[in-house]
């Protein structure tokens, strides 16, 4: 990367460039360890527990709770090692090299527990969840940080973006798609010998496709890491700069908002094997049709989100999107919940089901892109502030919040299933209307309360583009005299 260079942070400002498709492809293919892996955690692991191992659905929920928000406090450790990390190949291949085998160990032992009692069975699940996200995060952390590095260009980011969400959903979809059409086929979702399988092609997946990412961009990333602009090394400095860092007011308004959005996607994807299985009825066949609807939704958002942020910049191209997601998602449950959807109370309608949510996805999906992107941005905000460059801490922030905001989701979605009563080792076509019309309408107002929140804090994200071009061209004439800071 080229850029001028600050003579007392040694920082490079990256060039507001275009970057070629290979390297954003290549970039973004490492994203499909983190697909798989919140597939597995959001769509399969309550389930896992709940109904094959035999835990009770409240307790799977807040072990898996406590399990991601305790692994969330490792996230900004390794976003600051990441950043500090001095070797010749750079501060983000080492932990791209180093991280995926031991994933793959770990992602398979989650799968797999031992028999014992179920105190037992539930540190198992707390202690390997703990694990598996942790060697996510060495994964997803260093690579994400690459994105404000790769190019300070403000659209551009969002299409570098968009294919790590493209990969990371492929990644995520393809295996579902296999799970119903393949491992679940004969038996459903509660076959316990389909998910010795399930884990075993997560785990090559999740490990090849990290390596395959971190060779792809080496030549263009492998280069001695820059100086660093730290003058003191010990633990109480090092907290310090972190605070000073976090406490930036684009960041803070930015988790902030993100936090709701993340919650209401624990809530969905938790949930989502016990709605289309029981609320919508779908068989296996249908239940692989709507896995690849979902990735129609990625790539219909892929084509969207870009020119929807030239057009009305991030932040406001995030709530609009958001605003429709969540229109269509009450129009979905709105329409079951009055017994209004054509097919009810028997069987509703798919058709009509998979198209209204194929554009809630869609725009659900451009939220999470767009926020992701605004990451990025908020980067130099901080470097204007602070004199440095600490991609990895914000993300790792990012995604101690988003870890966080997911194990609440979680938690949340056990309790819509305790509140209705569901019943442990269900059958579709088992559950009668009414546990049914309780576990959509706890889902639909849990979403629309909390995504509605999420919306109004949003708004009050201070970055725009001219913001963010301004603030390059000051900190790139700060570095070309050498002078201190940016005000």
């Amino acid at each position: 990367m080229s850029g001028a260079m600050n003579p007392e942070s040694g920082m490079a400002a990256p060039p507001a460039e275009r970057l070629p498709v290979w390297l954003k492809i290549t970039h973004g293919f490492g994203s499909i360890a983190y697909g798989v892996k919140e597939n597995g955690f959001a769509t399969f692991l309550l389930l896992f527990y709940n109904q094959v191992i035999g835990l009770d659905a409240g307790l799977v929920g807040t072990a898996i709770m406590l399990a991601l928000i305790a692994d969330a406090f490792v996230d900004p450790v390794i976003g600051e090692l990441s950043d500090r990390t001095q070797t010749r190949w750079g501060r983000r291949l080492p932990w791209l090299y180093g991280a995926p085998i031991p994933l793959a160990v770990a992602w398979m032992l989650l799968w797999n527990p031992p028999e014992m009692s179920n105190a037992m069975t539930v540190a198992w699940l707390v202690g390997f969840a703990i694990v598996v996200r942790t060697l996510v995060s060495m994964c997803e952390v260093p690579s994400v940080a690459l994105v404000p590095e790769l190019t300070g260009d403000y659209d551009e980011r969002t299409a570098v973006m968009r294919y790590r969400f493209l990969f990371g959903w492929a990644g995520g979809l393809v295996i579902m798609i296999m799970a119903y059409a393949v491992f679940f086929r004969a038996n459903g979702e509660t076959d316990p010998a389909g998910y010795v399988t399930y884990s075993a092609v997560g785990a090559i997946a999740m490990a090849a496709a990290v390596l395959f990412s971190a060779a792809g961009q080496h030549r263009r990333i492998a280069r001695p890491s820059p100086p660093q602009p730290r003058q003191a090394t010990g633990i109480a400095h090092v907290l310090a700069e972190m605070r000073q860092t976090l406490s930036n007011r684009a960041f803070l308004w930015l988790i902030f908002a993100a936090l709701f959005g993340f919650v209401n996607q624990g809530i969905a994807y938790s949930m989502t094997n016990y709605l289309i299985g029981f609320v919508w009825m779908l068989e296996q066949v249908e239940k692989a049709i709507y896995a690849f609807m979902l990735f129609f939704s990625m790539i219909a958002a892929f084509i969207i989100v870009t020119p929807l942020s030239r057009k009305l910049g991030k932040r406001d191209a995030t709530i609009l999107s958001g605003a429709i997601s969540l229109a269509f998602n009450t129009l979905l449950y709105g329409l079951y919940l009055t017994d209004l959807f054509p097919g009810m109370p028997d069987k509703p309608n798919v058709a009509l089901m998979f198209a209204i949510v194929l554009a809630s996805n869609t725009f659900a999906i451009s939220v999470s892109v767009l926020s992701s992107s605004m990451m990025a941005d908020v980067v130099e905000a901080s470097q204007a502030e602070t004199e440095r460059r600490s991609e990895g801490l914000f993300f790792a922030g990012y995604f101690f919040m988003q870890k966080c905001a997911t194990g609440l989701g979680i938690f949340a979605a056990g309790i819509i299933l305790s509140l209705a009563s569901f019943p442990i080792g269900a059958q579709p076509g088992g559950i009668d209307l009414e546990t049914r019309h309780d576990l959509a309408l706890g889902y639909v107002v849990a979403l629309l309360l909390i995504g509605s929140a999420g919306l109004l804090v949003m708004r009050r994200f201070p970055i725009s583009r001219q913001d963010h071009q301004a603030r390059l061209a000051r900190i790139a004439a700060d570095q070309g005299t050498g002078g201190a800071g940016v005000p």
